[in-house]
Formats: C-alpha cells, structure tokens, sequence
C-alpha cells in the first residue's frame, strides 16, 4: 500500500522525515476549515482531521493516509491562522505572559480501520513588549501558522516553559504518529 500525507504543511513532511517515515504521495485536502460555531478547539481539530482523510481516501481508497489538524487556542478561543498582520498582532498580545495550548489530531486510514488521537500540549509564554511583538511582524514568520507564531524559530525566546511535545507545536506529534503507522502495519 502506498502511504499518503494529506497535507500541504512542508513541516508535517519534515518532521515525518525526520524519522525515516517518507510519504509516497502528498495530497493537499481541500476542505473548508472554519470551525463551527460553538465548536471546542479539539473537537474541531478531529472534525477536520477526519474530513481530510476521508476526502482523500474517496480518490485513493487503497492507501494508507495519514491526515492531521493542529489548534492553538487560548481558554476556549481559537488563535487562528492568519495573513493579517493586525489580527496576528491582537493574537500575540493575547498570548503575552500567558499560557494556551496547542491540540494536533491525527487521523489514520488504511480504508478498513481508522485510528485517531489528540495531543494537547501546554505553552508558557513571558510577557511580551510592544518592540518584541513589533518585530516578530516584521519577520513575517507569524503567516499562516497555528497561534500567529513558529515555535522553531524566532518565537521560541518567547516560551518560558512547555509541557508536552515538542513536534506537536511544530505540527506532528511524532511518538504518537509512530505509533499509529506502526499499529496499522506499515511501520515494523
């Protein structure tokens, strides 16, 4: 079977990389995304990450496709993707001297069995000046990430602790994704 990451992320393909894992195919799932109203941060997370797998697997149904969503939220509010540097900047500020969490739910499909998981991780981050904040804009690192910010890169001087994986924040939680393929036969 040929293993499919449904995925446009470049750092779910290089975190899964990194572990020797390479996909066969990528496939981007083009789904709509926005959350529904009311919806709580991990369930939206494994609302679309079901719907990605199942939408890819409609056009290959004999692969193994490994689908993923990942959601940064703040209490119940989700802190979005987003190109718009005043809304990444109202994001930052709320995030300031606070902690949140970051959700990934995995989904797994070889067509006859399907597993999916969860994995929330907590992120402290120290308070933020206006100049800190100011410049991480300007670095432009923010667009189109989960949270407004890239733990693997400028931001990280901002997280005073974390609690969890690591690769989560990036956008894969490894041990868990290895584990997946493994249980579905197509890692040893």
């Amino acid at each position: 079977m040929q293993f499919i990451l449904g995925s446009s992320s470049p750092r779910r393909k290089e975190l899964l990389e990194s572990i020797g894992v390479i996909p066969d195919l990528i496939i981007s799932p083009d789904i709509d995304e926005k959350n529904l109203k009311d919806e709580l941060p991990v369930a939206c997370a494994q609302r679309l990450a079901k719907n990605k797998a199942l939408k890819i697997q409609s056009e290959q149904p004999n692969s193994i496709i490994l689908t993923a969503d990942t959601i940064a939220f703040c209490g119940r509010r989700i802190i979005d993707k987003t190109d718009n540097i005043e809304i990444a900047k109202k994001y930052l500020q709320l995030l300031s001297g606070r902690r949140h969490r970051v959700v990934s739910s995995i989904f797994v499909t070889n067509g006859d069995k399907s597993i999916s998981k969860s994995v929330q991780t907590i992120i402290n981050f120290k308070s933020l000046t206006n100049l800190e904040i100011d410049k991480y804009l300007e670095s432009k690192e923010w667009i189109n990430v989960a949270g407004a910010y890239k733990i693997q890169g400028i931001a990280a001087a901002f997280v005073k602790s974390i609690n969890g994986s690591y690769t989560n924040v990036v956008g894969l939680p490894l041990y868990e994704v290895k584990n997946m393929l493994s249980s579905m036969g197509y890692l040893d």
